[in-house]
């Protein structure tokens, strides 16, 4: 992609990079990998739903269902990962926190088997707190969104 006449650099990051960013672990930790970051304004996350994950015992073990308050700590997940990602050599003395959910709409179903695509979209941030538009998609058709805040703070 460019812009400006310039390359438009976009990075990715596999579940090392991420665990770096974030302080989730197993079983709370929703995003597997995250692809084409740019800066702090863009980056998708990806997470592949399989029927073995603890939730579904209980998230209809007869009609399996990925919880939709997951789909929103998975958005939220990528947008923090990508606001610590651009903290460079700071990332390790900070932490991301959410701090508000608005407009949240689900709109399909998750099921075994699917591979939800994080689409986070920075609308603005003010000193260290970043708002981001979010959708989750299943083969390029929207399943959720929300607009998601995060704080960073020092640890």
């Amino acid at each position: 992609m460019e812009e400006s006449g310039t390359t438009r650099e976009l990075k990715s990051a596999d579940i090392l990079d991420i665990m770096k960013y974030l302080p989730h672990r197993y079983p709370f930790l929703l995003v597997d990998r995250i692809i084409d970051m740019y800066k702090d304004e863009s980056a998708i996350g990806i997470k592949n739903v399989t029927y073995n994950e603890n939730f579904f015992q209980g998230h209809f073990p007869e009609h399996p269902v990925f919880p939709g308050v997951l789909l929103i700590e998975g958005m939220a997940q990528t947008a923090g990962a990508l606001c610590v990602a651009n903290l460079e050599d700071q990332a390790d003395e900070q932490l991301v926190y959410f701090m508000a959910i608005d407009r949240a709409r689900f709109r399909k179903p998750v099921t075994p088997g699917d591979q939800v695509r994080y689409h986070v979209n920075k609308i603005r941030n003010r000193g260290r707190v970043w708002r981001f538009a979010a959708e989750a998609k299943v083969d390029g058709e929207r399943v959720a969104e929300a607009e998601i805040s995060a704080t960073i703070v020092d640890v």
